[in-house]
């Protein structure tokens, strides 16, 4: 996945991109699937026969700019969230942060349990003589476990990796997951806030989103701002150009309430740079803030807000449990919505980091939780909408919902022993986990990350 911070409008966002750069060979495995509505998305003809695309142009790899460290950010005029420091011991420096919520640390009582609303703006795109209809999506999407509540005591299923280098990671068994809220009925991000800051069981803490679904929104893409691919399961996607997909995201912001998280959704929609000839996948998502008045005017309104694209099961899941095979349904605005919770306002800068897996991904100064745990992924809930095969007979959809894993606040600062966070399921010298999913992350997620040397730009 690409991760890259730009301006656009007097705005900041973290674009969750799945481009080329990784060179896997797809494996499977045997699972049981539950066959119900046709896996396509976009509905019409095309005036064009869709352009080819293969599997190695839809990977993932990690490019990073950045924004400057974060300071308390002087507004009430945006959603509710807390400030807090952090001293790392491995660099020795003193990093501050702003996260959605309630602080867990200052907060007593019911003021603990903190709901923030989110405004969901479907949009409706007509690339090419089809329509990717963010409608379609809406009522699964507030069936999801990001609205919708689950037991997260344990998954069903996680995604494993043979060490083989030859060999991709895949689907695999799950198990124990956040044995601390075991029996607990929560929102995804709730669970992973919660098990971030070792406020399981019985705790008050709580990071409620309570959707509101506005008019749906219908774009005509310009010629050559838009154009169908078809990639080798035959799944129809919609790519569009990133600049000008990111001005019509903007559009819809300027106009949202800063208290509330203004989300965009879309359905196989995909931004691209270059030409239909030449292009690179660019972005399934990204969040941001409006930062420009705030500069100037102590309580100015802030709007945060994310884009995601809910994904079709074949679009990057390769069949039978292969491959990305978490890469479909909610698996972007999982990612986007916890990156949000976690650095609202773009400000959050840490000591750069590497992933601790054997995949190139450049360094990174940034608290950006989803990136260092992308292709990794657990199933969770119950998914009956676009569970059929793809087109080409193959079957990616498996009857589960798929939330990505994220890193934890601890893991980016070094800490070890981890006391802040939930304790891994196996007793560690470490003692919490690193990520949300402890001991099922296949990768070496037991340790803080190796450390690297990156420039980047203040805006």
């Amino acid at each position: 996945m690409t991760r890259t911070f730009s301006t656009v409008a007097g705005a900041v966002q973290d674009d969750d991109c799945r481009g080329s750069g990784l060179a896997r060979l797809a494996a499977a495995v045997l699972a049981a699937f539950i066959i119900s509505t046709s896996a396509l998305a976009g509905s019409g003809t095309p005036n064009h026969p869709p352009i080819p695309v293969d599997d190695a142009q839809l990977q993932g790899l990690n490019m990073f700019q950045t924004l400057g460290g974060a300071e308390v950010l002087p507004t009430t005029r945006t959603i509710p969230h807390w400030f807090r420091s952090i001293r790392n011991p491995n660099d020795g420096v003193t990093y501050g942060f702003n996260m959605a919520g309630a602080d867990p640390y200052g907060c007593s009582g019911w003021a603990c349990y903190v709901t923030i609303e989110v405004d969901i703006t479907p949009m409706i795109l007509n690339v090419d003589g089809m329509t990717f209809s963010g409608t379609d999506i809406i009522v699964p999407l507030l069936n999801s476990p990001v609205f919708a509540v689950n037991d997260y005591g344990s998954t069903p299923y996680a995604t494993q990796w043979s060490g083989d280098l030859a060999t991709p990671p895949t689907r695999g068994p799950g198990g124990p997951l956040s044995q601390a809220d075991a029996g607990q009925l929560l929102q995804l991000q709730d669970a992973i806030m919660r098990a971030q800051f070792k406020q399981t069981g019985v705790s008050n803490y709580h990071l409620k989103l309570q959707p509101n679904v506005l008019p749906s929104v219908t774009i005509d893409v310009p010629a050559g701002q838009g154009f169908l691919f078809q990639n080798r399961r035959g799944v129809v996607s919609a790519f569009v150009d990133g600049a000008w997909w990111a001005t019509q995201v903007h559009n819809q912001v300027a106009k949202s309430d800063p208290t509330h998280l203004a989300l965009i959704m879309t359905d196989d929609v995909i931004t691209y740079r270059g030409n239909e000839r030449s292009f690179t996948p660019e972005a399934l998502g990204y969040h941001g803030a409006d930062i420009t008045e705030r500069q100037t005017n102590g309580n100015a309104p802030v709007h945060t807000f994310a884009w995601a694209g809910w994904l079709s099961p074949g679009v990057y899941a390769r069949p039978n449990g292969g491959f990305l095979w978490n890469y479909q349904d909610i698996d972007t605005v999982s990612h986007e919505i916890s990156e949000w919770a976690n650095d609202p306002f773009g400000t959050n800068d840490v000591q750069p980091w590497l992933v601790p897996f054997p995949i190139t991904f450049p360094c990174s100064p940034l608290l950006e939780t989803g990136d260092p745990v992308d292709i990794v992924g657990f199933a969770m809930g119950t998914n009956t909408f676009r569970q059929g095969p793809n087109p080409n007979g193959t079957q990616s959809a498996d009857g589960y919902y798929h939330a990505q894993d994220e890193a934890f606040l601890p893991w980016f600062m070094r800490l070890s022993p981890n006391n802040i966070s939930e304790p891994t399921q196996t007793p560690s010298p470490n003692v919490g986990r690193y990520t949300f999913v402890g001991d099922l992350n296949i990768f070496n997620f037991k340790q803080p990350p190796p450390t690297c040397t990156v420039t980047f730009k203040h805006f």
